[in-house]
């Protein structure tokens, strides 16, 4: 199997990489591992791969070109256009790691573990493009309720989950058949571990308000950033017009409409 690991910090992987599971299944050539540095994709002397939200906001977003750009470098192909769906084949997964994604479980390590190729988006700041999420990436993943700084971590630990379960890794096969967490999520013994994770990105979920009787917390809103127009998919035109009432309530919405479709669990 192969992993793309798209990132702003390459040196970060030098270490988590290289111990254990991961590594004897680099050395077996069970697992080939590729680092991609996504500010070899930009095109200004600064190396810009973030700007700011439009719609206004705290901190900096991703941009979508170079991400589009670094995925279609690493598989020779385009990625589309608007108008067009994702060229993608079946044994290949681009994997966002995002707060607003859908949890990562045993059952998903165990999907990704039937696949070939893996590519990593590593998300930053207050988050990424959301036609990164929409029209790049195939899934986007969460792997937990708590803030880690970026996607790298939360990378490192999906390629772990996802390594001991290919054959071969662990050199006894049947020894991922009584662990702690069974595909399908129960446990398997007493006293077994406990799911960790990160949300993948800077963003913590939006506490939401008491009406439309919602209970429970939010996902982010999606964020998205210059250029406004990006192959054909423009960004709404509420967040570019200035009227401040206008994008919060349609933020809400987003925010609301993303939580239902990526994690219902959070709607109580």
């Amino acid at each position: 199997m192969r992993f793309d690991l798209v990132t702003i910090f390459p040196q970060f992987f030098a270490g988590p990489l290289d111990h254990g599971i991961v590594r004897k299944a680099r050395e077996a050539g069970i697992v080939d591992i590729g680092i991609q540095d996504l500010r070899e994709f930009t095109k200004d002397r600064h190396r810009t791969v973030d700007d700011r939200p439009f719609g206004g906001g705290e901190g900096m977003v991703l941009k979508p070109e170079p991400l589009f750009e670094a995925v279609e470098a690493l598989l020779g192909q385009p990625m589309g256009n608007a108008g067009e769906g994702k060229a993608v084949d079946s044994g290949i997964a681009i994997v966002l790691l995002s707060a607003a994604g859908k949890m990562f479980r045993q059952d998903t390590a165990r999907r990704f573990a039937e696949l070939r190729r893996i590519v990593f988006l590593c998300g930053r700041y207050e988050g990424v493009d959301e036609r990164v999420a929409e029209h790049l990436a195939t899934e986007e993943t969460s792997i937990g309720d708590l803030v880690l700084s970026g996607g790298e971590l939360a990378a490192a630990l999906v390629i772990d989950a996802v390594t001991r379960l290919l054959p071969g890794a662990l050199g006894n096969e049947a020894s991922t058949q009584n662990e702690s967490f069974r595909a399908d999520g129960s446990h398997a013994q007493s006293g077994g571990q406990v799911p960790v994770g990160s949300l993948g990105s800077a963003s913590l979920p939006a506490a939401s308000r008491s009406e439309d009787n919602l209970r429970g917390v939010l996902l982010d809103y999606p964020q998205y950033t210059r250029p406004a127009e990006f192959r054909g998919w423009a960004v709404p035109e509420v967040l570019i017009g200035g009227n401040h009432a206008a994008v919060a309530k349609w933020r809400r919405a987003a925010a609301i409409e993303k939580t239902r479709r990526n994690r219902p669990d959070l709607l109580r």
